[in-house]
Order: C-alpha cells, then structure tokens, then sequence
C-alpha cells in the first residue's frame, strides 16, 4: 500500500514543472504550481516515465548536433526580424549566423559537444561528427530554404518566441511559446511553427499539429478567437503544413488535454509511472534507468515535486 502525503506547497505562479526546481519562493513572486506545456503533453502520451524523468526527476539530457542546429536557426529566424524590412533578404539573414552561433556557444554542453566532433576527426572520418564549419553550412542552408517558403518582407510579426498561457476553469494551467505570431489588420490570427526536419507522412499530421492546437486553445481562451491559420514551416525539405481549427475541434482537444492532465496527476499521486516501450526509445537518453530495457528508476523525487508545486506525492511503500 502507498501512502500520500499533501505537501504544504502554495499553488498560483506561472511557473510549473517544465521549468526549473525551485529552491523556495521568491519573497516578491507568487508561489509555483504545476503546469502543463505541448512537449510535456506529447512526453506523456509517448511515455509516462519519459515525462516523469524529464520533469519531476529533470535527469539530465545529451545535447545532440541536429537540436543545437535547431535551436541556431531558431535564433537566426527570430532576430530577421529585428531588422527593417528591406533588409530580411539571404544574405541579411546569414549575416545573423555568427552572432547567434556566438552566443549558443555559451549554454553548457554546446562547446564540449564540438570538442567532441573535432577530436574524434570529423573532417577525415565520413562516421565521426561533422567539423564545425560544416554544420554552421548546414544551418545556413536551413535559413536560406526559409525564404523559399515565405517573404519575410511582407511580414510584421505581432510576437516572438511569445509566452501564451491560461488557466482553464478546473485549474489546468497552460503555458508554452509560440515561434511567431501574426495578426491582421481583421484581427485574424496565424501561428507559426519552424521545423528543422522535413514535413511527416499525412498519416503523422495529426501528431505533429498537436503543438499547434495546444497553442490555438490558449488564444483562444485568452483572446477569444480562434487562430484562421496554423502553419508548421518545415526547412527540412521546403514544406509547409497548414490547418485551420474551428471551436468545436478546440473544445475536444481541451478535454484531450484535460485527461492527459488527469493522468498525470494519478501518476504523480502514487508514484507510479509506467514505462511505454516504441521505437522512439532508441532516441532516449535514459533506457539505464527504464525497467523496459532492464534498468531500475531512481527514487521518486518528492522533494523536488513538492518544490514544483505537486500537492499529493508518494511517502512510503509499506508493501
């Protein structure tokens, strides 16, 4: 039998489990309380203890080439926009390489991850990583495909990289950040999503609009209209995935989220997050702590739930 215990952690900030453990709140912020983000959703439905691990356990996580590129050419998308119109062509856009590579450079894990390519002899050996300059050639290659796809010079984006969230009327609250929106002069709104990789087969769609309906539900609940378009830009191949969502789809997705969420909070409550093994797990950096391949989950971590805001967290095992 487990045993519950309700911690004393005050609920209502904004910030939840997706972002780092608190060590106490601050005296002039309000106190954390869990929150429920679309990769945190899509880590659930993947595999329960993949969540767990990521987002009460935040065990820590290899930095790969190809996420570090994302993130470079995420950055460069961003900051085209800082500049005046006439200057969001190719080569203005390139000309943002360097400063943006500047500073990725200074998280932890990306200068060691390109120690490691050039010491492994990546511009002799056709398996080891790729130098440096080739992968900066490579992101550069990204960004140009972008304006094959969209004319930045036509466009006045309203946000960046912006933070959406709500709290639905059960308490859920929702949080994420939208690569770009734009608003028309009607008042429409489209949410734009930049993907490094190539667009999915259709039968895939549905999975990789999940992002983008969690982000049209929050609009509108906050703004009160429902996006006219989302669009997923995929520099990958040069594709682009377009939808359009009306409030019966957007209520069913809301109760989509809200089961997740309950979930979640059973896991959460007893301890118990089951693994899910697919084929995504020889992409997971954590198979040494998964029962599916052998391994044994370090103790749940009620501390740094409590922390995150968790009212209901597993005390003991008297099995």
């Amino acid at each position: 039998m487990t045993l519950t215990v309700e911690t004393n952690a005050p609920l209502g900030s904004d910030a939840g489990p997706t972002t780092e453990a608190a060590t106490g709140p601050e005296p002039d912020r309000a106190p954390r309380r869990p929150s429920l983000s679309p990769s945190r959703a899509a880590d659930f439905k993947t595999c329960p203890l993949l969540y767990r691990f990521r987002t009460i356990d935040r065990l820590p996580e290899r930095k790969t080439l190809a996420m570090v590129r994302g993130t470079l050419v995420h950055s460069v998308l961003e900051r085209l926009y800082d500049l005046p119109a006439a200057r969001r062509t190719v080569d203005g856009a390139l000309e943002l390489l360097e400063p943006a590579w500047a500073d990725l450079q200074a998280e932890p894990g990306v200068a060691e991850l390109f120690a490691t390519a050039r010491g492994e002899g990546a511009e002799t050996d056709v398996n080891a990583p790729e130098s440096v300059d080739a992968w900066l050639a490579s992101a550069g290659k990204l960004v140009e495909r972008y304006f094959t796809l969209e004319d930045p010079t036509r466009i006045e984006p309203a946000g960046r990289e912006e933070l959406v969230e709500v709290t639905l009327p059960d308490g859920l609250l929702l949080r994420g950040f939208v690569d770009r929106l734009d608003v028309a002069p009607s008042g429409a709104l489209r949410v734009v999503d930049y993907k490094t990789g190539s667009m999915p087969r259709e039968a895939f769609e549905n999975k990789a609009l999940f992002q983008m309906k969690f982000y049209a539900l929050v609009l509108w609940r906050t703004r009160g209209v429902v996006a006219a378009q989302l669009k997923l830009i995929y520099l990958g191949d040069g594709d682009a995935l377009t939808y359009a969502p009306d409030e019966e789809e957007l209520l069913r997705f809301e109760r989509t989220l809200q089961a997740i969420w309950s979930a979640i909070e059973r896991a959460v409550s007893t301890g118990d997050f089951r693994p899910n093994k697919s084929r995504l797990c020889g992409w997971c950096d954590h198979q040494a702590a998964c029962p599916a391949f052998g391994g044994t989950p370090p103790p749940f971590p009620a501390e740094a739930a409590a922390a995150a805001g968790w009212r209901r967290l597993p005390l003991v095992d008297l099995d």
